[in-house]
């Protein structure tokens, strides 16, 4: 199994005796859902239910890593927190077939929510609280903390070492990308020290499921420590009033149950612009990963760098404003 294509041997068959190694029977329909960074895919069973079946990237994450996740996720769980967690199966819930590994989770049914409305936001609010809450009762100890290190000087040597930014933009890409970084420090220094706490890490719209019941929040493969609002920024958008107002719906419901430190409102635009830089070095890492050219054939043209350079560009000057302040209704 190559580090740079992991996936080229899982084809249909692999995946229906992987989960039938672990004493499901398959009836043969699969749908590969959207992932890039790991391979997901529902699977049909022959008592007409369906799982979803998640095979790991190799070498992302340590199993040790994998299995904080996963504890994490039953903890929400057992506290009545609508997640999706995995499978537990013969006393585990990480799995391996054919050096490949995998965990099982239930198929969770619902919609995109609507953010729009002020009631889901605070909805949102309460649950991030209550997850909060669980996330900090322990610590992670083999998985790495969001830091300016590892999200955003990392991400800025690979890319400019690599050779991944065009030429005759690279001088430009560094200069700028060493501006942002700076900036995202002095936003660090302003905050202070601020508690990390276990997150889920990727809480975007994507990674919510709306029922009639409220949300479900799926996919914490990207769970680390950080601060609190690293699970509300990427919830906003729209003008500054409009993200004043809907912080200001989340944080009604999310203080229902658990305090909010306003320092951490220095860290919105910063934690954003790390964000900028390690998805860019996110999507070079794995360009060797066939799946990669073929979802972003726009990657590392020069039209691609120029946006980056504007897009860091307007961070520095977002991240020396005053932050963002939520509106009170």
């Amino acid at each position: 199994m190559s580090a740079t294509t992991p996936y080229a041997g899982l084809t249909p068959i692999h995946l229906l005796d992987a989960i039938e190694s672990v004493g499901l029977r398959c009836d043969g329909r699969l749908l590969a859902l959207n992932s890039f960074e790991n391979r997901v895919y529902q699977a049909g069973l022959e008592d007409g239910s369906q799982v979803v079946a998640k095979f790991y990237r190799t070498p992302r994450w340590s199993d040790a890593a994998i299995l904080e996740e996963h504890a994490y996720t039953l903890d929400l769980y057992a506290s009545e927190i609508p997640v999706v967690p995995p499978l537990v199966i013969a006393g585990r819930t990480l799995q391996s077939h054919a050096g490949y590994r995998f965990a099982l989770f239930p198929k969770q049914g619902g919609r995109a929510p609507e953010f729009d409305r002020p009631e889901t936001l605070e909805w949102m609010g309460r649950f991030l609280g209550r997850i909060h809450n669980v996330g900090a009762l322990k610590t992670y100890s083999a998985r790495p903390a969001l830091d300016i290190a590892s999200f955003g000087e990392e991400p800025r040597r690979f890319l400019a070492d690599g050779g991944f930014v065009t030429e005759e933009l690279q001088s430009v890409w560094i200069s700028v990308a060493d501006q942002a970084l700076a900036g995202v420090r002095r936003a660090f220094e302003r905050a202070g020290r601020v508690q990390a706490l276990r997150l889920h890490g990727d809480c975007h719209q994507g990674n919510v499921l709306w029922t009639d019941a409220g949300p479900h929040f799926v996919d914490f493969d990207d769970s680390r420590s950080g601060p609190a609002v690293q699970d509300f920024w990427m919830l906003l958008s729209g003008d500054e009033q409009s993200m004043g107002a809907q912080l200001g719906k989340i944080l009604a419901g999310y203080e229902l149950f658990r305090e909010f430190d306003d320092r951490e409102l220095h860290l919105i635009e910063a934690l954003r612009t790390l964000r900028l830089l390690h998805y860019s070095a996110w999507i070079a890492r794995r360009w060797e990963d066939p799946a990669f050219p073929a979802a972003f054939p726009w990657f590392g043209t020069p039209r691609y760098w120029q946006d980056r350079i504007l897009e860091l560009r307007e961070q520095i000057a977002l991240m020396d404003e005053a932050p963002l302040r939520p509106a009170v209704s």
